[in-house]
């Protein structure tokens, strides 16, 4: 099927995101999306203002976080399909998902899951200790959960290269290895003032105005990554901690990631609220 641009306006209460998409074969979701990056709430929780789902800011964000973009950045997956992979540069470190959180998608999600758990016999977070996950305590940080996810789970070769020895994701990577709990590391990530500054001037920064802080947003950010042989995704707000989703490669974890996306949107055909990231090598202009 030929490529179509759509423009998929997002209503959410009083506020209007428009994102422009492209339909290609199996999969639909906005390219240099408008839409933002939000999650559950619940009374007790600290509250933050939701992140866009924007290559570009989130490049400006990373960076200030301590990770050298001029290296490795966010970049745009514009369809499921092989031809958007091949654009984007390999090997990819990390693909960061953003996807809305109706009905269908969320029943798939948790087909998914429930297939994935029984399929490994125990929770993957005690099936592979080696994979950095931290859970979300803080409502709207789904984008920063994201991020952290997927920077903190680079290659060594690239970690080693990207984060700077003097930032503050090398302070934050020293406070909260992998063997600390996910609850741990979430309480030490609330506490921290530096990145909530980091994360509210980012959202000051979008191409949109912010919502407000008790908006009802139905738009939630994941992270996949590739640890020994194993895609797992991670989201902060699911029970189990990392889910595995079979196997894969470093060189394969774009295709094998959108593999699983392509389900979601395969769920609820009439949706068009999915952003893919990938996380991959900058290549010069």
């Amino acid at each position: 099927m030929s490529s179509t641009l759509l423009f998929a306006v997002v209503i959410i209460s009083n506020f209007i995101y428009t994102s422009s998409s492209i339909s290609s074969g199996g999969g639909s979701f906005g390219t240099r999306s408008f839409s933002v990056m939000a999650d559950q709430k619940t009374q007790e929780e600290k509250k933050w203002f939701p992140l866009e789902s924007n290559p570009t800011l989130l490049n400006q964000y990373i960076s200030k976080l301590g990770f050298e973009t001029t290296l490795h950045e966010f970049t745009d997956v514009l369809s499921t399909e092989q031809w958007a992979l091949d654009m984007v540069p390999h090997p990819v470190s990390a693909v960061v998902v953003l996807f809305p959180m109706t009905s269908k998608v969320s029943e798939k999600r948790r087909e998914l899951h429930t297939k994935s758990l029984h399929s490994s016999g125990s929770s993957t977070e005690e099936a592979d200790s080696s994979v950095w996950y931290i859970k979300q305590r803080i409502s709207n940080a789904c984008g920063t959960i994201a991020s952290l996810h997927a920077l903190m789970n680079v290659p060594k070769t690239i970690r080693e290269a990207c984060i700077s020895k003097s930032s503050w994701l090398h302070t934050f990577m020293k406070n909260c290895p992998t063997s600390l709990s996910p609850v741990d590391k979430a309480i030490l990530l609330e506490n921290d003032t530096t990145i909530e500054t980091y994360h509210e001037d980012a959202t000051k920064e979008g191409q949109t105005s912010r919502p407000s802080l008790d908006e009802s947003i139905d738009l939630h950010f994941i992270s996949f990554i590739h640890n020994h042989g194993k895609l797992y995704e991670l989201d902060g707000r699911v029970e189990h901690g990392p889910i595995c989703h079979g196997d894969t490669t470093q060189q394969n974890l774009l295709t094998y990631a959108c593999r699983v996306v392509k389900q979601l949107m395969e769920a609820d055909p009439s949706e068009m609220r999915f952003t893919i990231i990938a996380l991959a090598p900058k290549v010069d202009d």
